[in-house]
């Protein structure tokens, strides 16, 4: 939902080895321009759905 959302995201930015999902978190927050807590409220809301 969040390449629906954001359409300039690949599926690139979704890729992470083993144990660097926080890396990934971090990446994708810089790319949006949004905190990493605002990261956290994206995904909570895009859960609702």
């Amino acid at each position: 939902m969040l390449k629906w959302r954001f359409p300039y995201l690949n599926d690139a930015d979704f890729e992470f080895k083993e144990g660097e999902q926080e890396t990934m978190f971090q990446k994708l927050a810089a790319k949006l321009k949004i905190s990493r807590k605002a990261m956290d409220s994206l995904l909570a809301e895009l859960q609702l759905y």
